[in-house]
């Protein structure tokens, strides 16, 4: 899941502008204008909602009222101060780039899409955000359960009709900013196509203009969770980028002890309060 958060965070700088002599290839990927966004904030929702059995709902609704500057688009804004847990049929990537956890957490690949897709339906419950959440989260689990790039396409091709056949050098020269969930799921997977590492992932993302921190969120995910890392140092950058002072000058850990905590660790508190 690092990988999905780093990912947003290296993407963040490069959403809507960049810099006159811009280099994928050479470009810093952490900085000091790097940012935690939405995507990382619902991110850590999802996996919040999952480890503590809260409906994805209230664990989007939650973390997204605490984190109200993260950048999120009008319409899940808006859905953040209704009191529905019905979705607005959004076919947006929102619901593609919080869901790398479910890949990680669950044991099998019918459980895998089911939690995607009731995941996507509190927000994106038309069918192609509920399609984007479900693809991206089963290329995760594929990815870390030791399948190829040529299955986890096929699969994804066969399943969900997104297809990596199109090189990045086409993409290059028309790239724009996209939100769709049918503009950023072929992007996101062929730039993970055609990585060799993480890093290079991430620097595919940034060879095209396009919804970056997004792109670079769900990419990301899926890349780490094949490559078995980031190769990045971790949790020093997810320190650096996710504590920050909240609004009385405190420095807020909430969103960092979720991104980092594990399974065994919440069990251990539960067996403690039960006692």
């Amino acid at each position: 899941m690092y990988g999905a958060i780093l990912g947003d965070i290296a993407g963040s700088r490069f959403e809507f502008t960049r810099p006159e002599h811009f280099n994928w290839r050479t470009e810093q990927l952490f900085t000091g204008m790097s940012k935690y966004t939405d995507d990382t904030v619902l991110t850590v929702a999802t996996k919040y909602a999952v480890l503590t059995g809260t409906p994805y709902h209230l664990a989007y609704r939650q973390f997204g009222r605490r984190y109200m500057q993260a950048g999120y688009g009008p319409m899940f804004k808006n859905w953040l101060h209704a009191q529905s847990d019905r979705g607005y049929q959004s076919y947006g990537n929102g619901s593609a780039m919080r869901v790398s956890y479910i890949g990680w957490h669950f044991q099998t690949l019918e459980e895998v899409e089911a939690q995607a897709a009731l995941s996507s339906r509190c927000t994106h419950d038309h069918p192609e955000g509920i399609k984007a959440a479900q693809a991206t989260a089963v290329a995760v689990y594929m990815a870390r359960t030791g399948a190829s790039k040529r299955e986890i396409a096929y699969y994804i091709h066969k399943k969900y009709k997104y297809t990596v056949l199109r090189p990045l050098l086409t993409y290059r020269p028309f790239g724009k900013f996209d939100v769709t969930a049918m503009g950023t799921m072929p992007l996101a997977l062929r730039c993970f196509w055609e990585s060799e590492d993480w890093e290079s992932c991430i620097r595919n993302v940034y060879s095209v203009r396009c919804d970056t921190d997004t792109v670079g969120c769900i990419a990301g995910g899926i890349a780490d969770a094949f490559y078995g890392g980031t190769g990045q140092e971790e949790d020093a950058l997810l320190r650096r980028f996710l504590i920050r002072p909240n609004r009385l000058g405190n420095f807020d850990t909430y969103l960092y002890d979720w991104a980092t905590k594990k399974p065994s660790q919440l069990e251990r508190a539960k067996g403690v309060t039960e006692e």
